[in-house]
């Protein structure tokens, strides 16, 4: 490991026994708000000493075994020690270097999922559809909740576009790899002939906007327009124009919220789509300049990539974006079996910030 990346370790560890210490003091105990940010990074920090003392254990077996070789008798057993801990070593320093990686702070929060239907008309959107099922049964199995904001359904089944809010700890985390182009190669029922088509919808992962960092958004560069819903809400939403759309002019960023009873309500979701829509602009502006040259482009708002494509005559998924990443699992996965496809970006990810840690020391 580079001198500079121990030296960073060294700090963390450090970090980690001044908070316990202040963790102990009155004063903090006092003070609700300091007392639970300096636990919330204590336990963050945790980890981190964990590791740095197995690997100081790793070492002084190690020295043990080395020492060992001196005697003919214990020389073969020596050996064996040796290479287990140096094994236990390499494995360590690949865990401390992984502490290294700057934490996404939007990682444990909730995400806007926005799925539409691209070229194929209407396989295009009932593709669109599975793909939301497909993330809305992964959200089920994750605890999460899944909320739809609005939705246009297609012709034949399907969507034209769906948004909803999806609560749930880790839930960036776990799906902020899916936005781009998602491709479908099949026969689709509608095909007298058998032959396959292909198709596109588009997904977006959108942050939810995190709480203490607004977005600041003036009243003027606003346009605020009101309809009669035609969404969920009973016999209510035909009755008045409850429905928002609010269109921010000088981003052109529409909004819509229709799902509530009341305008007040449905303006108050939009805004708060809104407000995350911008964020994840400024961020993806960032994180486009900084690393253009990332595999997974996160953040990067690019949603003309195409990023996987779903072929069911073959029972083939493959993720275009990591060498080598093919399933044939390609049912388990559209009834929302995602962990497999999740694990792997997320290490495809992980190693490329590794790549980009070490080499800027």
């Amino acid at each position: 490991m580079l001198p500079t990346l121990r030296r960073k370790l060294e700090a963390l560890a450090e970090r980690r026994e001044e908070l316990e210490r202040l963790l102990s003091d009155p004063g903090v105990i006092g003070d609700a708000d300091r007392f639970r940010r300096y636990s919330r990074e204590f336990s963050q920090l945790e980890p981190v000493a964990v590791a740095l003392a197995a690997e100081a254990r790793a070492r002084e077996d190690l020295a043990t075994a080395e020492a060992m070789r001196a005697d003919p008798d214990l020389r073969e057993l020596a050996d064996e020690e040796i290479a287990a801990a140096n094994a236990r070593l390499q494995q360590l320093e690949a865990e401390l270097l992984a502490h290294l990686i700057p934490k996404d702070a939007r990682d444990d929060g909730d995400i806007y999922l926005e799925v539409r239907a691209g070229t194929g008309g209407d396989e295009a959107a009932i593709f669109a559809g599975d793909l939301f099922r497909m993330y809305s049964r992964y959200a089920e199995r994750q605890g999460w909740r899944v909320e739809i904001e609005s939705a246009s359904p297609g012709e034949h089944g399907g969507f034209k576009e769906v948004i909803a809010r999806i609560e749930g700890r880790g839930a960036y985390s776990q799906l902020k790899f899916e936005s781009g182009t998602h491709r479908v190669q099949r026969v689709p029922e509608t095909e007298s002939q058998g032959r396959i088509h292909t198709s596109a919808a588009t997904v977006a992962i959108i942050p939810v906007e995190a709480e203490g960092e607004p977005i600041e958004i003036n009243a003027s560069d606003l346009r605020v327009d009101t309809f009669r819903s035609s969404g969920a809400g009973g016999q209510h939403v035909n009755k008045t124009d409850s429905a928002i759309r609010i269109t921010h002019l000088p981003s052109g960023v529409v909004v819509e919220s229709q799902t509530e009873r009341s305008q007040h309500a449905n303006r108050d979701k939009a805004m708060k789509r809104l407000r995350a829509m911008l964020a994840e602009a400024q961020a993806a502006k960032a994180a486009a300049a900084q690393a253009a040259t990332r595999k997974l482009q996160v953040g990067s708002g690019d949603r003309s990539q195409r990023i996987r494509t779903y072929n069911f005559p073959q029972g083939r998924i493959t993720d275009h974006r990591v060498e080598g990443l093919t399933l044939y699992d390609l049912p388990s996965v559209m009834t929302g079996e995602l962990d497999g496809l999740v694990a792997r970006l997320q290490q495809e990810h992980q190693a490329d910030e590794l790549a980009r840690l070490t080499s800027a020391d």
